[in-house]
C-alpha cells in the first residue's frame, strides 16, 4: 500500500493523489477566511535565509515509546480497507526498541541532524504513554520515556500524532469510537468537517498527554488525510491547542508533502494576526520536500538513495530544493527506518546525509520550531527603508535573521536596539556570517544579527580610516 493513501502526498502534475475513498485538494493558495495579513517591506532590502544557509530538517513520523506503530495500525487499517492493506503486519516486531532509539539519537547528535519526532498518546489504541503500555512493564515505559526527554530533546521537536494514528478517540470517556470506518477513524473523514474548535479540543487532548509526562510541544503532526480538506480549521485549530497547553509563542504543524515539481516548499503562515499588538498570533504549516524513500512507513518497503541525492551528487529531490534554497524537511517513519532491526531505512540516511554534506557547505540543521520561527519573522516583520537606516517592526524574535540591503559606498553597519547603538563585525564571507557580523557585496552588505521582538534598526555608517 503506497503511504499516499495516509498522507496526502502533492504532485505537481496530477495536483493530488488518490486516497482511500476521497480526492484530496492541492495546498490551498487561498483558503477562505483566511485573511493574508502580511505588513509592508521595503523593495529593496530582501530577507534570506539564516545566516545566509538554507535549512534542512528530518521529519519522524509514526515514532513514540517502544510501540511499533506498524505491527499495531495495519490491521485496523485492513478492518475499514480489506483490500488496501495486505502486509504480513503479524510478522513485524511489535516493539522498537529503545536501544535502537539511542542508537540513532547519538548518531544523529555526533552529525549535528535534527528535525520532529513523534510521540503518539495512546499509540494505535494499544495504551497510554503517560498511564501504562500493557505488554511493558511500568519501569521500561519510564525509562523509555526519560531517554525522549534526555537524547532527543535537545535536536528534536516533539509532536503528537493526534491521539491514536487510528481509531477516533472519544475525548468524553477515553475510548474508540465504537465503528471501524473512514468516518472514525484519524487518518480519512473524521476531521474534514470539523470546526476549529473541535478540532483544537481534541488536539488539546493529545498534547495534554504530553505534557503529562514532561514532554515540551510547540507543534502537532497530523496522521495521514487528517484535515487534508480543511486546512483553514486545521491551522487555526492548531494555533489554539498549543497556545492553550503549551503557551507556544508560534505554533507550528506538519500536514503536507510536495515531493516533486518546481511548487514551493516554503513554510505556509495562517491565521496571522494582532502583529502590532502585544499578543501577535500566526500558525505555521511546515511543508515536507520528499516522500519516504527510507523504508516505508511499514518497514517492508527499501527506499534509494538515489532519490534523495544521487552518487554524482548532481541529481535527486535534495539538490532541486537545496539550490533554490528553500527549507529540505526530508519525510521518513520510524518502522521504515528501523526497518523490522534491519535498519534500512537508517542506513539508507546516513548515506543521504554523507552525500548532502559532501555536496554543500551551506546548509543549517533545524528543528521544525525554528524552521517556523524564522518564517514567522521573515514573512510578518515589517521592515521600511530610511536613507541608510533600515527599520524592523518585528512580533517575534528570530535568531540569526539575515538581510540584504544596498550600499554603493563602504560602510559599517550598525544595530540599534533597545536604546542602544553597536557596530558589527564584518565577517571573511557569507559562509561565515553569525549572529553580530556582516559581509560586504559589490553593491550591498549582508547584515546577520538576532532580531528582537518589537522595534530595532540597522544602520550603515560611513567607514572613517
Amino acid at each position: 500500500m503506497d503511504d499516499s493513501t495516509r498522507r496526502r502526498f502533492i504532485k505537481t502534475a496530477a495536483l493530488g493523489t488518490v486516497a482511500a475513498g476521497w480526492l484530496p485538494d492541492p495546498i490551498p493558495r487561498a483558503i477562505e477566511g483566511l485573511a493574508r495579513v502580511r505588513p509592508s517591506q521595503a523593495d529593496d532590502v530582501t530577507v534570506l535565509n539564516p545566516a545566509g544557509r538554507v535549512p534542512i530538517s528530518l521529519i519522524i513520523d509514526d515514532s513514540t515509546c517502544l510501540v511499533n506503530l506498524a505491527y499495531y495500525g495495519i490491521p485496523q487499517f485492513r478492518e475499514v480497507f480489506p483490500s488496501q492493506y495486505p502486509q504480513p503486519w503479524r510478522e513485524l516486531p511489535r516493539e522498537i526498541p529503545d536501544s535502537f532509539v539511542r542508537t540513532f539519537g547519538e548518531w544523529c547528535h555526533e552529525h549535528g541532524v535534527k528535525g520532529k519526532y513523534s510521540i503518539v498518546p495512546y499509540p494505535a489504541c494499544v495504551g497510554w504513554v503517560d498511564r501504562f503500555l500493557p505488554g511493558w512493564s511500568e519501569q521500561e515505559l519510564r525509562e523509555s520515556l526519560r531517554l525522549v526527554r534526555e537524547l532527543m530533546l535537545p535536536d528534536w521537536d516533539i509532536h503528537p500524532e493526534m491521539i491514536s494514528h487510528t481509531r477516533v478517540i472519544d475525548i468524553r470517556t477515553g475510548r474508540p469510537f465504537p465503528e471501524a470506518s473512514p468516518a472514525y477513524m484519524e487518518n480519512w473523514e473524521w476531521s474534514q468537517t470539523k470546526s476549529a474548535d473541535e478540532l483544537a479540543e481534541y488536539m488539546a487532548y493529545a498534547l495534554r498527554i504530553l505534557k503529562n509526562v514532561d514532554l515540551p510541544c510547540e507543534g502537532i503532526t497530523t496522521p495521514g488525510g487528517f484535515g487534508s480538506r480543511n486546512q483553514s480549521n486545521l491551522a487555526l485549530g492548531t494555533l489554539e491547542a498549543v497556545r492553550d497547553v503549551y503557551g507556544a509563542e508560534i505554533p507550528h504543524y506538519f500536514r503536507d508533502v510536495i515531493d516533486e515539481g518546481e511548487e514551493s516548499v516554503a513554510p505556509r503562515i495562517f491565521h496571522a494576526s494582532g502583529l502590532d499588538g502585544p499578543d501577535p498570533r500566526c500558525a505555521v504549516h511546515i511543508v515536507g520536500c520528499t516522500g519516504d524513500w527510507f523504508g516505508g512507513w511499514d518497514g517492508l518497503t527499501p527506499g534509494s538513495v538515489d532519490r534523495f541525492i544521487t552518487e554524482d551528487l548532481q541529481g535527486g529531490r535534495l539538490v532541486e530544493v537545496i539550490d533554490r534554497g528553500e527549507p529540505a524537511a526530508m519525510v521518513c517513519h520510524w518502522p521504515g527506518i528501523y526497518y523490522n532491526g534491519e535498519e534500512i531505512g537508517f542506513n539508507i540516511f546516513k548515506e543521504v546525509v554523507r552525500r548532502v554534506h559532501a555536496r554543500y557547505d551551506n546548509l543549517i540543521w533545524l528543528k521544525l520550531s525554528e524552521i517556523a520561527r524564522y518564517w514567522a519573522a521573515r514573512e510578518l516583520t515589517r521592515i521600511e527603508r530610511v536613507g541608510g537606516r533600515v527599520q524592523f517592526r518585528a512580533p517575534f524574535a528570530a535568531p540569526r535573521f539575515t538581510v540584504r540591503m544596498p550600499s554603493d559606498r563602504p560602510v559599517v553597519p550598525h544595530l540599534s536596539t533597545g536604546g542602544t547603538s553597536q557596530p558589527l563585525t564584518e565577517a571573511r564571507s557569507i559562509l561565515a556570517l553569525t549572529s553580530g557580523t556582516w559581509v560586504r557585496e559589490a553593491d550591498s552588505v549582508i547584515v546577520c544579527f538576532d532580531l528582537p521582538k518589537g522595534n530595532s534598526y540597522v544602520e550603515l555608517h560611513p567607514m572613517t580610516s
